[in-house]
């Protein structure tokens, strides 16, 4: 066995390679410039139409609109999470009857547009006023804010009890027998052990579901509700300025740019102790 003397000199790291401008990579940095100067365009835009009365007086309108958005979503969100959980349960029960019920119940909502789900409640249970009078839920679903809010709620507790559905599958069969094995039942293995795992597991697709219906709440303004969008129309139909509609871009732009970057804080803290 031979044993060397001496160890190998350091060598000089190798020189970079020079890129190549490949089609793909000219295509790239032309379209990075267009956006850019586009950016550019806009700013230079926006500061030029400045108009300080009209911030005045549609400004404060915005915010109303805005917290409408806010408050409607989050509202239907809450409530969309605590339909979302039997009907997750119902998914994966062994009992074809309710696993059906909740299968036809998620298929629908999620298998329609939600602005057409939105037309049916608001303007097809005005056809059954007489009917809702009687029982006393005219008074709820009079006002277009209530339907809203009743139909956003239907619709994004499909998607939550699907995306739930998923993680709950995606937990090990063996966290069921470990549970098992420390002496829990079935309903104390679920809200201690299977749980905050698959929540983990539904933490992003849950912040997806958030921003998709932050932007989709935009159809709101079609049944009379004043929200962001709403207030937008309103003001352009009085001043026929397109800058109102970029305003409002920019608002929805910044709501879900701050979700996103608040869902990453989230996630990072509770998946903390899953990092190696």
């Amino acid at each position: 066995m031979s044993v060397a003397d001496t160890l190998i000199k350091a060598q000089p790291a190798p020189p970079d390679r020079a890129k190549r401008w490949t089609t793909a990579r000219i295509s790239g940095t032309i379209l990075v410039m267009f956006w850019v100067a586009a950016a550019i365009g806009l700013v230079f835009y926006l500061y030029s139409a400045w108009d300080i009365a009209k911030i005045e007086r549609y400004g404060p309108k915005f915010l109303s609109g805005l917290w409408t958005t806010l408050s409607l979503v989050g509202v239907s969100i809450a409530i969309g999470a605590v339909i979302s959980l039997p009907v997750a349960l119902s998914r994966v029960s062994k009992n074809p009857v309710i696993s059906r019920i909740a299968f036809a119940y998620v298929y629908v909502f999620r298998g329609t547009p939600l602005i057409a789900q939105l037309f049916l409640i608001y303007y097809g249970l005005g056809s059954f006023r007489p009917q809702l009078e009687a029982v006393g839920l005219w008074l709820f679903f009079r006002d277009a804010w209530n339907c809203a809010l009743f139909a956003f709620s239907l619709n994004t507790s499909a998607y939550q009890a699907e995306i739930l559905r998923g993680a709950i599958d995606s937990v090990p069969r063996g966290q069921w027998e470990g549970a098992a094995a420390l002496g829990l039942n079935r309903l104390q293995a679920f809200w201690k052990v299977i749980l905050p795992q698959a929540l983990i597991v539904a933490l992003r697709p849950y912040g997806n579901e958030i921003i998709l219906m932050i932007k989709g709440s935009a159809i709101v303004a079609l049944v009379t509700v004043f929200d962001l969008m709403g207030e937008t129309r309103r003001a352009f139909s009085r001043t026929y300025d397109f800058q109102a509609y970029i305003w409002a871009a920019v608002f929805y732009f910044c709501i879900v740019e701050a979700l996103r970057n608040v869902w990453n804080l989230l996630e990072a803290r509770l998946t903390r102790h899953l990092k190696r």
